[in-house]
């Protein structure tokens, strides 16, 4: 092979290119500019300020061609190391990040031990270095996630978290953030995804006397959920109409762009279909693996008492604090004195704050240490006062919290706010009668008779549940439905084999007490409607009217819980039939579908449109409380429609004048736009405007033609 040694000591990339190609022929050159590069390196910290552009290369070169000579370079990682350590924050920056990328290099190739080199890392956080800290952030991440790509490493990230535990508590502010930020990253991209992990952040980033810190760790409380509701809502916007875009198609103009619009439809419903059909991916958020909720709180709320910081970190604190209240469900009576004194309606953000009050509100707290927030959201909010908006925002508050905690609401409060069911305003109407709604499913004997409204099999089949109570279900909900299935198989068993008994037969249930029971029920739900709907009618669609007599009404009643409880009997007894059918059957995939539409049908009046909203979640969502109904004058879609309706009978492009017949002749008003200048100079003169005296002589005219035409 042909050597070029008079240019190889001053050219390194193309000695680098052939060591590469063959080591041992090149290995003399390569030992004599490590021997250079040792004694570079002595030169070098002398003065480690200034830049060395010379053992730069070198660093570089041999962190290339290490791996070829894994003898002689064995303690080259090492001193790259040492003087990282003991030069970090006085080396010259540039140097620095050289060293530091040929360190990365070393790792790549196996030539240096993780460990050693992600806690230099970690300690290099504290340099005064942006471009540097970020660089280090984005590496850290990526190598931790590559070391558990194919299987997690326990060992290794239990030891780095450990590390990361002790550095979360250095005083350095910078090197604290950036640590706090990595494993937040970390936890998102599903590698540290474990309880350690988020108690790590809870107990030292939270209570961190670093307000970056702590405001970091609180949004990792907070964001993960934020941005799922997010994507959640977007989805559901963004649904895809793909039927209505092939309707518009077949009937407008046959146009290419048009076209292109519908394939692009149909790339989304394609897209809309396949992410329907992915099964779905729980991500728990780190609030849920908190191991001392309790102690987390009380601590929390009481360094928000005690704190100074901005109005947006208080902010965040009261959310992190509602979210542990309601989710675990604790209890920390003196938060809801302490976010009454925020429950003003010129408070700034104060709709956040009363998602706050909802969200820390649950069924384990006292009715009577919620209480005095309805009260207070009741007389600032709910006052005629107020503006409408305001009104509406205080009762959807209110509901927010009831629908947590029923029982904190007081029988007169309630119907002093159901009262504004018939107000005069859309907004406030309809926020009451939403309350309305929800304490006839909840608790309905707190409303006025005329309030309650026509009871369903499902309010007929609910207990009320007292403070503390549980109450367990005895059978399937909702499986009497299959009674009637049942009777018709043990028929036609029996008539097929009436002579011979086989283990395994149906249970037969047509002798039970329940059976009947269970189909008059339908049927008196089916039939009875509309007997129902002569007497009384849904409080929810219709105005508030009073009767004449007192008496007649209360005949009504009488008749009416008469009713009622015919149908609790006859329920109870569905019910015992239903729960033997239970215990002698294993109810397949078809009937648990049977027994969610029955249970759907318990839910829903006759006369009812839709049904109720599903179960609370987690999280109260704001819109729920900003929620106004009435529809804005001047807002972008009535200024389109507007817009739109003014454009009905114009062309697509250019002047339309007002002729009634297209083809008539124009005016010679019309044609004097189009002639030259110079043929109606004369006329243009004549709008040279009049004099005071013209004016006074002109009018005079006018007037005397008047009186003589009168």
């Amino acid at each position: 092979m042909v050597r070029h040694n008079n240019q190889l000591p001053d050219n390194l990339p193309q000695l680098q290119n052939l060591i590469k190609r063959d080591p041992e022929s090149y290995r003399d050159e390569f030992d004599q500019q490590y021997r250079h590069f040792l004694g570079t390196l002595e030169i070098f910290k002398l003065n480690p300020i200034d830049e060395n552009k010379n053992f730069d290369d070198l660093v570089t070169f041999i962190s290339q061609v290490a791996q070829c000579y894994p003898d002689v370079c064995l303690k080259f990682p090492q001193l790259l190391v040492d003087v990282l350590k003991d030069l970090s924050t006085t080396l010259n920056p540039a140097m620095r990040s050289t060293i530091v990328k040929a360190l990365i290099n070393l790792r790549n190739k196996n030539l240096i031990p993780a460990l050693d080199l992600l806690e230099l890392f970690f300690q290099l956080l504290r340099c005064p270095d942006k471009s540097l800290r970020t660089f280090l952030q984005n590496h850290i991440i990526n190598d931790i996630k590559n070391m558990n790509a194919k299987h997690k490493d326990m060992k290794l990230n239990s030891t780095l978290q450990n590390f990361m535990y002790s550095m979360l508590k250095e005083a350095n502010p910078k090197a604290a953030k950036m640590s706090v930020d990595i494993m937040i990253e970390l936890f998102k991209k599903n590698i540290w995804n474990d309880a350690k992990t988020v108690n790590v952040i809870a107990s030292v980033g939270c209570f961190s006397s670093i307000t970056k810190v702590m405001v970091a760790s609180l949004k990792f409380f907070l964001g993960h959920d934020e941005e799922d509701q997010k994507n959640s809502d977007s989805e559901s916007d963004n649904e895809v109409d793909l039927k209505g875009a092939m309707l518009v198609n077949r009937v407008n103009k046959k146009t290419k762009k048009r076209q292109k619009q519908l394939d692009m439809v149909k790339k989304q419903a394609v897209k809309a279909m396949k992410k329907k059909n992915k099964a779905e991916h729980f991500n728990f958020s780190g609030i849920h693996l908190i191991h001392n909720p309790q102690g987390m709180v009380e601590d929390l709320f009481k360094q928000l008492q005690g704190s100074n910081e901005r109005f947006e970190v208080k902010m965040m604190h009261l959310d992190v604090i509602s979210r542990l209240i309601g989710i675990h469900e604790l209890f920390l009576f003196s938060f809801y004195p302490y976010i009454t004194r925020f429950l003003q309606p010129h408070q700034r953000l104060v709709t956040r704050i009363l998602q706050f009050a909802a969200q820390a509100s649950h069924e384990l707290v006292p009715g009577d240490i919620v209480e005095p927030v309805l009260k207070v959201i009741a007389n600032n909010f709910i006052t005629e006062r107020n503006s409408s908006d305001v009104m509406a925002i205080g009762l959807n508050a209110t509901r927010e919290i009831c629908a947590r905690c029923p029982l904190a609401m007081g029988e007169d409060l309630l119907r002093d706010l159901t009262m504004y069911k018939t107000y005069k305003d859309k907004s406030v109407m309809m926020a009451a009668r939403s309350l309305i709604m929800l304490y006839r499913e909840q608790l309905p004997a707190l409303l006025h008779k005329r309030d309650r409204g026509r009871t369903t099999v499902a309010q007929a089949e609910r207990k009320i549940k007292e403070y503390g109570a549980v109450l367990p279900s005895e059978n399937v909900p909702g499986a009497e439905i299959l009674l009637k299935q049942a009777k018709e198989v043990d028929v036609d068993e029996n008539e097929s084999s009436s002579d011979s008994e086989e283990d395994g037969n149906w249970v037969d249930v047509s002798h039970s007490d329940g059976e009947d029971n269970g189909e008059d029920v339908e049927e008196d739900d089916e039939e009875g409607s509309d007997d129902d709907d002569d007497e009384e009618g849904d409080e929810s669609d219709e105005d508030d009217e009073e009767d004449d007599s007192e008496d007649e009404e209360e005949e009504q009643t009488d008749k009416t819980e008469k009713k009622i409880s015919k149908k609790e009997a006859k329920i109870l007894s569905a019910q015992e039939a239903a729960q033997e059918l239970a215990l002698t059957r294993i109810f397949t995939d078809e009937d648990f579908k049977k027994i969610d539409m029955a249970n759907v049908k318990k839910a829903v009046t006759n006369s009812r449109k839709r049904p109720l909203e599903a179960e609370k979640s987690e999280f109260v969502k704001l819109d729920k409380i900003e929620m106004i109904y009435k529809k804005r004058k001047h807002d972008k879609e009535s200024r389109l429609e507007t817009v739109m309706k003014g454009r009905t009978d114009r062309s697509q492009f250019g002047f339309k004048d007002n002729r009634k017949n297209e083809h008539s002749s124009k005016t010679n008003r019309e044609k004097s736009k189009n002639k030259n200048y110079q043929m109606m100079r004369q006329k243009a003169r004549g709008k040279v405007k009049k004099s005071f005296k013209d004016k006074q002589v002109a009018l005079r005219k006018h007037l005397l033609q008047q009186k003589k035409m009168r």
